[in-house]
């Protein structure tokens, strides 16, 4: 046998291992968007331990799937001044933080721990998918009966819902002036990587894309993808330009890929509207117009946004416009203004202590220990009134909460498929 192919037969071994062991390397900027699963403390150097919400993607292929562990640190504690101002006006002197943290690891399938570099995050907040419901009927009187029975089920949930009890102490903590901070379970954030991350994932052969023959009709995509460009209802202007790029790829029914990801999409902001004071909200929508493949030239595709990552107090309409929900703006306040009349309510003196109770409790516990050991009727329904008046503040007066999409927030787009060449996989 020659020399050159015994070289040949025990370099086979070693080139079929490498091929193995090479690994793919994630780029710099890929977001991470992690979720942490139990309570954590509200410090400084607190080890926070969090799960992937989504599978991370690379060259249409999954090299990191949902719920892979995530390892990180509250790296500062900055003061929420805004929340701390609102606090005080009901008798909270809690020193509210908001946590700064960074992640510094992750965790693959077989055990192995691999450093991670990623940028910080601040706004960390449960994530929950706005999705449009069907239109309301009704006019303004059914619209605000919708909303106090919407705000009475979330009053429901905290004895009902799922981790009822820790609800329940939850909101009974709200009631002190004075309570532990801490970060909630489901708080999540998204992160972007500061430097490429090498995962030691066995090489497969990865689909390239090839031309077959278009389809006869255009077909119908749930696209799910990254806000490249972040949007404010304060400062961004209808006719702005957006992009979102593709963070799964979406397949054909014979495997073939139909959108990779990667892929950009291309839209505007159809409307913004700044929050105002008397308690008007933002608004914002937006829609995208235009999908660009990877080395391809833009196409035209009718698209609709259907969902979106938010906070749990915005809300989706039908037509795809994001606001804010609106508050029980009638139900409390004149409730807060019933209860308060109540310590007025002499009646010869009987059940003085339970009418100062529900006069005197619109500020918490301190409005309701005040209220009730002063015997003094004046007072707790001063107290009440007090209240009341917090409450017509908050929703008549107080200027509305604003709508903003940070970059990396998740959204779910309808796209119907265009009239052209698909892909094919080709292996090489």
């Amino acid at each position: 046998m020659r020399p050159f192919s015994l070289l040949a037969v025990f370099a086979l071994p070693y080139a079929v291992w490498a091929q193995e062991a090479a690994p793919v390397v994630i780029p710099s900027g890929t977001p991470f968007a992690v979720t942490i699963q139990k309570n954590a403390k509200m410090k400084k150097d607190e080890v926070v331990r969090g799960e992937l919400v989504y599978a991370v993607y690379d060259h249409d292929r999954l090299v990191l799937p949902a719920k892979t562990v995530v390892t990180g640190s509250v790296v500062e504690l900055t003061a929420d001044h805004t929340r701390r101002v609102h606090a005080r006006l009901r008798g909270d002197f809690t020193p509210f933080h908001v946590p700064v943290v960074r992640f510094s690891s992750v965790t693959m399938a077989d055990g192995r721990t691999l450093p991670l570099v990623t940028g910080t995050a601040t706004n960390g907040a449960p994530v929950y998918r706005l999705v449009a419901p069907p239109p309301r009927k009704g006019g303004f009187i059914a619209q605000q009966l919708g909303q106090v029975k919407d705000a009475a089920k979330d009053r429901i949930k905290v004895v009902t819902g799922p981790d009822k009890g820790d609800r329940l102490v939850q909101f009974l903590y709200s009631q002190l002036p004075y309570h532990p901070e801490r970060i909630a379970k489901n708080t999540a954030w998204t992160v972007e990587t500061a430097e490429p991350l090498a995962l030691p994932v066995k090489a497969e052969a990865v689909p390239q894309p090839g031309v077959v023959a278009p389809d006869a009709s255009p077909k119908t995509w749930i696209v799910q993808a990254y806000l490249e460009d972040p949007m404010s209802s304060e400062t961004s202007k209808a006719g702005e330009t957006i992009r979102a790029v593709v963070a799964e790829p979406i397949l054909n029914g014979d495997g073939s890929v139909a959108v990779p990801q990667g892929a950009v999409l291309t839209g505007a902001v159809t409307a913004a509207k700044p929050a105002r004071s008397f308690g008007r909200v933002g608004e914002l929508r937006f829609s995208f117009r235009e999908l660009t493949l990877p080395g391809a030239s833009p196409m035209a595709v009718q698209a609709q946004v259907t969902g979106a990552d938010g906070a749990e107090d915005m809300a989706m309409n039908s037509e795809g416009e994001v606001k804010p929900k609106p508050k029980d703006k009638i139900a409390v306040p004149l409730i807060l203004i019933g209860l308060a009349f109540r310590p007025l309510d002499r009646d010869n003196g009987r059940h003085m202590l339970r009418k100062d109770a529900a006069g005197s409790n619109a500020v918490g516990v301190i409005g309701f220990v005040v209220g009730t050991a002063a015997k003094q009727p004046n007072l707790a329904a001063g107290i009440g009134f007090y209240g009341a008046a917090i409450s017509v503040y908050e929703r008549w007066l107080r200027k509305g909460k604003p709508v903003a999409f940070t970059k990396d927030t998740r959204v779910v787009i309808q796209t119907t498929g265009r009239r052209s060449a698909a892909m094919k996989p080709t292996v090489q």
